[in-house]
């Protein structure tokens, strides 16, 4: 039995960022992968979609540059280029992650490790031909697709007129018609995409809002832009049915299709792992962690997707490493107030902390600040009609900021300095002295701060 001080399994952000942090640390690391190293985010997510929304904004800017001076007559988008791009970029960043396990003198074993139970010693976990054994574990598991029990919906997967967002990104054509179904993060992305690929898109959901949690007024600005560009939505409508091959009934009609696309969210994936083996809770779904990321099990801990908390990249890699900090008996532990969140659409949107919702909900005493992106000259230099906002929401009693939303160019990029200065709970006028650069889209924070 191959021996060592922590087994993870999976490969995904927690999973990888786990092994490199806990061997810098000092602890032998054997990491389970059954498919690709990176995850869903580097392999089917993240990556992948960010490099197809890049051309696609470039044949945006292109179509749409005449107000800026710019003419491009003809200008067109190749998709099999655009793949042929993304499969590149994801396989450097993948072969990186390798180069990082092997560095790092991570054991990698390119099969799922399945618990088998506890021993003397620790916990033994098979990949079906040998079983290794560890003091500790991490479960890093992941997500999958949420597939509705919708009628239709499973003989259309089997015949490929149902996708995942996992077939969506290896289309090797544009279809003319394509259903979105749920206009959250994941569906809004794809349907920027697909749209200025040549798609007639329609997204269907079932809130009275897209984007999910997204602060209600840049929900209504986004729509309002994608709308703009020629996207359709059918707000407020619950998918009834499908039709594979022909179409998706949703309220009182059918909408015709020769693609639809299910992104209703996503659920952690446990089944497979053996986690009933050690009697691990498990909550709706989801492997119930504290802040140090710990099960009710000791010496077993649960990062990423898995654990259900924040279902994004950037949050894995932080309760990755706040689980390794605490095996090695480091002060360390995860917090969820200022978790930054961005869809990736053109334009971008991207929030930080507390709604007004939230906070309300919360009995928090707040005000908001909210001003048009068009106070920063950036934005005005660069945005044609923009009609981008920032809103802030301040706790009344001490100024401190509880939350950031904004809709706009850099939207992506600027966030993280707002969720700095969540973090650092530093009232206002502390804040209001802090140097901006000029001419940035950014300064529109400090121009916020000051209407407070």
């Amino acid at each position: 039995m191959d021996k060592s001080d922590l087994i993870i399994l999976g490969g995904g952000p927690a999973g990888y960022t786990a092994a490199e942090r806990a061997s810098a640390g000092g602890l032998s690391v054997t990491l389970f992968e059954g498919r690709s190293l990176g995850g869903v985010c580097l392999n089917e997510g993240c990556i992948p979609t960010k490099s197809m929304l890049y051309s696609a904004k470039l044949l945006d800017g292109a179509r749409h540059g005449t107000p800026y001076g710019v003419r491009a007559e003809g200008a067109s988008l190749d998709h099999a280029a655009v793949m042929k791009r993304k499969n590149k970029v994801v396989k450097t960043l993948v072969a990186g992650v390798a180069a990082k396990m092997k560095s790092h003198g991570v054991t990698v074993v390119p099969r799922n490790g399945t618990v088998v139970g506890k021993t003397p010693s620790g916990f033994a976990v098979t990949d079906g031909e040998r079983e290794y054994e560890a003091s500790r574990l991490l479960i890093c598991t992941g997500s999958e697709p949420i597939i509705p029990p919708i009628p239709g919906v499973a003989e259309g997967i089997e015949s490929g007129f149902v996708l995942t967002s996992r077939e969506a990104l290896e289309l090797t054509d544009i279809p003319k018609k394509l259903v979105i179904v749920g206009g959250g993060v994941i569906g809004l992305e794809m349907a920027c995409y697909f749209h200025t690929a040549g798609s007639h898109v329609t997204v269907v959901e079932m809130l009275d809002k897209i984007a999910g949690p997204a602060e209600a007024e840049i929900s209504k600005v986004l729509l309002g832009n994608l709308q703009k560009k020629g996207i359709e939505f059918k707000i407020g409508r619950k998918v009834t049915g499908v039709t594979p091959g022909k179409s998706v009934t949703a309220g009182d009609g059918a909408i015709d299709a020769d693609k639809v696309l299910l992104t209703i969210g996503r659920k952690p994936r446990t089944a497979g792992a053996g986690l009933e083996a050690l009697d691990v809770f498990i909550e709706r779904g989801s492997v119930v962690t504290d802040r140090h990321l710990r099960t009710n099990v000791p010496d077993v801990y649960a990062a990423g997707d898995v654990n259900g908390r924040i279902m994004l990249a950037h949050t894995a890699y932080r309760e990755a490493e706040a689980a390794v900090s605490h095996m090695l008996g480091r002060a360390d532990s995860m917090r969820y107030d200022a978790v930054p969140s961005v869809i990736y659409t053109s334009p971008e949107a991207a929030c930080v902390g507390e709604t007004e919702e939230s906070a309300a909900a919360r009995g928090l005493p707040f005000k908001t600040v909210k001003l048009s992106m068009r106070y920063a000259g950036r934005y005005v230099a660069e945005n044609e009609g923009g009609d981008g906002i920032c809103k802030l929401v301040v706790d009344e009693r001490d100024g401190r900021l509880l939350g950031v939303h904004m809709i706009g160019g850099y939207a992506s990029e600027i966030i993280f300095s707002a969720g700095m200065m969540i973090e650092s709970r530093l009232p206002a006028d502390a804040l209001k002295k802090l140097v901006f650069p000029h001419p940035t889209v950014g300064e529109i924070i400090r121009e916020s701060l000051f209407e407070i």
